[in-house]
């Protein structure tokens, strides 16, 4: 540790000799110059270099006698003393060496630098700021001391030496690129992208710079900008590995799966694929209906690793979607009660009873799961989900009250039962529940925008709905159903030309939703807009031909229409 201390910190020092030619006390240089102090330190530097440590702080002391008034000998027997692993004696040498020239700049930044390794913050830092007095437009001790600053969260000291370093020096790349980190880790992350992008037009190829712009727009939650940057820079990372995994991790998120597909394929091209980046890999093949890909892939994995059981829900979902049904249920079969993936695996095989007219033989299922895992909350979410889907909406809610006390403070408990009173029309009680829903987990965003759409249809507490569902937006922006949810409050408001602009981006992103559709029919209705209003309730009839709603809707148009003329 302290060899890789000593050459980050003299690597300046040792720069103007790298390529001289060694001389010995037995050189032909002139007498007067090898008696002398400059004489004593070029043969102490030589002993050094030879290894010779015990000669080389002989020779210094001797340099020392000969010019008392040089600091370079006695930082020099600092540096020796440093390799040689006396870290408190050199340190006392570089007092001296401050004593002697107290503006000699390196002894302050040497002395700084080994104080931080020791983990003395504080006192490296005073040494660094002396370094930083006696130059201000050396980036080393700047940076160092900004480092450490920034460790021991003094931000407004390190954005004032790092903006009297760029003033000094306006062409510092690195100046500007750690006033971008400093802006960053004091979650300014605007002022952050401003410095780095000062830091690229000055070094157009400053990768890292690029990087820490990307993370800064990533936490502004623009995550296009973010993606655009990492792409633009990937092929100039030292280390692309961990950068295409979290490209692929944003395009997950943004639901690119194409694009993550191709940096997945990447990985696998450059040898660098792993279990998990080829279990993202199948996971996607789902996603993209490409079900046979993945059936292929999960089943070459399990043949390598046979008790993976979260692959063999996977290959089971796999044969599901396929319709591939008494296979999808041999996979689930075989993933034993104690596994992870259990509770997911028996909930898919109650279903899949139930699509086949199974109903009792479903439930009796869950419920034997459950005797198994009586502390299992998905097993008993899937009950009562079960249970709703036929209709028997009270039995599911009486089930989940029974373990309040067990799962009280469980979001998705609450979520369930929130959802499970609205479908009971108890719409104050599923109210209540969501509420505690979003105190629990406030980054809930299918909460929020339940609160907000539900507020909506009621007509009450208006700027709560917008509130809430303004939130569930900055979680999952592009959600359509959230959009259509905007829309409905701006609708309720009045505000109908923002209502049009919000349900129409919400049918371009759900075109198949019929409540969707009606919704911005009723909005260009408010606006008297017959036409466009036929327009939409005609295509959300087509879906749901069976809302009666939906026809009267239309026929109040036409007769209107009829009697405008």
């Amino acid at each position: 540790m302290l060899r890789i201390i000593l050459l980050f910190s003299c690597m300046w020092l040792f720069a103007a000799c790298s390529g001289a030619k060694p001389v010995d006390d037995r050189s032909d240089l002139p007498q007067s110059f090898v008696s002398g102090g400059l004489g004593y330190y070029a043969q102490a530097r030589f002993a050094w270099n030879e290894g010779d440590i015990e000669r080389a702080l002989g020779l210094t002391r001797q340099a020392q006698q000969a010019d008392p008034e040089s600091p370079q000998p006695l930082l020099l027997e600092a540096e020796i003393l440093l390799k040689a692993g006396q870290v408190q004696d050199s340190l006392a040498v570089l007092d001296r060496a401050i004593i002697v020239a107290p503006d000699f700049r390196p002894p302050y930044l040497l002395g700084g630098t080994i104080l931080s390794s020791l983990g003395k913050s504080r006192e490296a830092a005073d040494y660094l700021r002396q370094a930083v007095r006696l130059e201000p437009g050396k980036e080393d001790a700047v940076l160092h001391l900004v480092t450490l600053l920034m460790q021991m969260f003094e931000y407004e000291e390190s954005v004032r030496i790092l903006k009297e370093l760029v003033k000094e020096k306006p062409e510092s790349a690195v100046g500007n690129y750690y006033l971008g980190k400093v802006y960053s880790q004091m979650k300014l992350y605007r002022e952050a992208i401003g410095y780095y992008q000062r830091a690229l037009v000055i070094r157009p190829d400053f990768t890292q710079a690029s990087i820490d712009m990307a993370i800064s727009h990533e936490a502004l939650g623009e995550v296009d900008t973010a993606i655009a940057t990492y792409t633009k820079v990937l092929d100039n990372a030292d280390n692309r590995s961990p950068l295409i995994q979290h490209l692929i991790q944003l395009f997950i998120q943004k639901q690119r799966y194409t694009d993550a597909l191709i940096y997945l394929e990447r990985l696998q091209g450059m040898g660098l694929a792993t279990t998990e980046s080829r279990r993202k890999t199948g996971i996607i093949y789902l996603e993209l209906e490409r079900f046979d890909d993945a059936i292929k892939l999960f089943s070459e994995m399990l043949e390598a690793d046979p008790d993976a059981h979260q692959l063999r829900f996977y290959l089971g979902v796999a044969y599901e979607e396929k319709e591939e049904l008494d296979r999808a249920v041999s996979e689930f079969q075989k993933v034993p009660t104690s596994s992870m993936a259990y509770p997911e695996a028996v909930s898919h095989i109650a279903f899949i009873l139930k699509e086949q007219g199974k109903t009792e033989q479903a439930v009796t299922l869950l419920e034997q799961a459950i005797a198994v895992n009586p502390t299992n909350l998905d097993l008993h979410l899937s009950l009562a989900t079960l249970l709703d889907s036929l209709k028997r909406t009270d039995d599911g809610l009486q089930l989940l009250l029974q373990k309040q006390d067990q799962f009280a403070g469980d979001a998705k408990f609450q979520f369930r039962l929130g959802v499970l009173y609205d479908k009971l029309g108890k719409r104050p009680l599923s109210i209540e529940r969501m509420k505690k829903v979003v105190e629990l987990n406030p980054d809930d965003a299918q909460a929020h925008n339940f609160l907000g759409y539900t507020y909506a249809e009621m007509g009450i507490n208006l700027d709560e709905a917008l509130s809430h569902i303004k939130r569930a937006l900055e979680l999952r922006p592009d959600d359509g159903f959230f959009i259509d949810s905007l829309g409905w409050v701006y609708y309720q408001m009045k505000r109908y030309d923002e209502a049009v602009r919000y349900l129409t981006k919400a049918a371009e992103l759900v075109p198949d939703d019929p409540t969707i559709l009606e919704h911005l029919g009723d909005a260009h209705a408010a606006r008297k807009d017959t036409r466009q209003a036929l327009k939409f309730y005609k295509k959300a009839r087509g879906l749901d031909v069976k809302k009666k709603e939906l026809e009267e809707k239309i026929r109040r148009l036409i007769r209107g229409d009829i009697e405008d003329r």
